[in-house]
């Protein structure tokens, strides 16, 4: 739905504010709302005698201050977008949970203080990345000019068609590029291809299940114009090397194991960790 809104997670470190920035343009970018949140620790209120309540007014005006300034950093970023922020007295990684059951996409940073502390990756940020309920984008990398480009990283088991969708989308809105990459290991019957012919014949199969993986979103976006890439490397290292030259990598989330729990596939587990530019983990609600 248009009125899902982004949700971004909001506090004082240098991450964050580089989330606000980067959510503030994916909102004016996809003609949504920006809701920004922050979270405070709900125990000051549960436990009055070891926290007065004067301590937990104090911490509560110091959230309020963090969202005030985060939506003024919003709106001179990208005037003209509706801005709305939120208080939650939660821990962070269940605030964050909660947001994104109605939330576009959720968008986290790299690292974080305050509201949100240890968000980094392995923590608060990591968690996001395997259990939120709906698309993820982690915040990495400096601010730069754009790429001009969408890196989505392609899994010829699995089912693309999430990512490729999220990775078409996010192009049409940016008027960019997409760039399907797919990264293959000799391995099973292919573990003995060595010689050149047999790679490039290997590999040009390999492309043709790309382009008829992404057709149907080839023809649902015409203006945008698509590469198809091959390589063989592992898929981890072939994305982040992508990634020095995008503007956001796209990858897919293996959503649950054997026992039915959220989990995140190794490839994306390793590509938020080394990214050079923002990675969204694209998952269907």
């Amino acid at each position: 739905m248009m009125s899902d809104p982004i949700v971004v997670g909001a506090d004082a470190s240098a991450g964050a504010d580089r989330a606000v920035r980067w959510a503030a343009e994916e909102a004016a970018a996809r003609g949504r709302r920006l809701h920004i949140v922050h979270s405070i620790d709900k125990r000051l209120y549960e436990l009055p005698l070891l926290a007065p309540r004067r301590a937990a007014d104090t911490v509560a005006a110091a959230g309020e201050e963090i969202l005030d300034a985060a939506r003024r950093r919003a709106r001179a970023h990208r005037p003209g977008i509706e801005v709305s922020t939120e208080l939650v007295a939660e821990h962070p990684a269940t605030a964050l949970r909660g947001q994104s059951r109605h939330a576009f996409e959720l968008v986290v940073g790299h690292r974080g203080l305050s509201g949100f502390a240890g968000l980094t990756l392995g923590s608060i940020g990591l968690r996001m990345a395997s259990h939120a309920l709906g698309p993820v984008v982690i915040v990495r990398g400096e601010a730069t000019s754009p790429y001009g480009e969408i890196v989505v990283g392609l899994d010829l088991v699995a089912d693309p068609a999430v990512p490729l969708k999220y990775a078409f989308e996010a192009a049409a809105a940016r008027e960019a590029r997409v760039r399907v990459l797919h990264a293959w290991r000799p391995v099973g019957d292919l573990a003995d291809v060595r010689d050149p012919v047999e790679v490039k014949a290997v590999e040009e199969k390999l492309r043709w299940q790309i382009i008829e993986a992404h057709a149907r979103w080839r023809k649902a976006h015409p203006s945008v114009e698509v590469t198809e890439e091959v390589l063989s490397a592992h898929p981890v290292a072939a994305l982040t090397d992508a990634s020095r030259a995008a503007d956001l990598v796209v990858v897919g989330a293996h959503d649950h194991n054997w026992l039915d729990l959220p989990r995140l596939g190794s490839v994306s587990h390793g590509v938020i960790h080394h990214s050079h530019c923002p990675v969204a983990i694209a998952r269907s609600r």
